[in-house]
């Protein structure tokens, strides 16, 4: 039991550091305690999961739909969760009880790892380690996003995502090449449209014809 408190308080802190790491508003410890919201529903997360793996019943769901109630973040007590995990804001994040999330993830507010049925058994998504879901994103499914991968504000996922990769678009397109900043982070305000390139290559070509026409 000790060890398991040891493991968990370690864990706490490392979740600690992650704020400092990925929000620049962050000036001091108390601050980070008291007014993080993502961080108290990642607390309270581990507390209810640990508990879900020693099948207590009732009692984690009961911890998640409290911690929803006052943090508007839901998590289930089922969802495997990595180190260093950092939820932006939080508001109305949602992830799914057969979620797997893997190590350095950032998410931002309106993020929803879901499922599209209701189906059984593995249903909701898996994500890679240093993954980067932008705000209002929708991953669902039973679908793996690898390592480094970065999701676009407002994107809709429901593919798998290889490594490296970046994601923009309803339904979610690859564009395949990672727009971040010398620190890693996603600059949101750079992420190419995929739709828009192809409309632009259609009036380029147009335009070549045009002019064959006119020779």
């Amino acid at each position: 039991m000790l060890s398991v408190i040891k493991r968990g308080i370690s864990k706490v802190k490392e979740d600690i550091k992650a704020v400092y790491d990925n929000d620049p508003a962050a000036k001091n410890l108390l601050e980070v305690i008291l007014c993080y919201p993502g961080l108290h529903a990642l607390v309270a997360y581990r507390l209810a999961h640990r508990l879900y793996k020693w099948n207590i019943p009732l009692i984690p769901r009961i911890i998640s739909y409290l911690t929803r109630i006052i943090t508007g973040i839901e998590i289930h007590p089922g969802a495997r969760i990595g180190r260093r995990f950092f939820i932006d804001h939080g508001e109305g994040v949602v992830i799914g009880e057969t979620t797997i999330i893997g190590d350095d993830v950032l998410i931002y507010q309106q993020v929803t790892l879901g499922g599209t049925g209701k189906e059984s058994g593995k249903r909701h998504p898996t994500l890679g380690n240093n993954v980067i879901v932008g705000a209002g994103a929708k991953v669902l499914g039973n679908i793996t996003l690898g390592d480094n991968v970065r999701i676009g504000a407002g994107s809709v996922v429901i593919e798998d995502v290889p490594e490296n990769s970046t994601v923009v678009g309803i339904p979610g397109r690859i564009v395949q090449r990672i727009i971040t900043d010398s620190d890693g982070n996603l600059m949101h305000n750079r992420i190419p449209d995929p739709i828009k390139c192809e409309i632009n290559k259609l009036k380029a070509e147009i335009e070549i014809l045009k002019e064959k026409l006119e020779m």
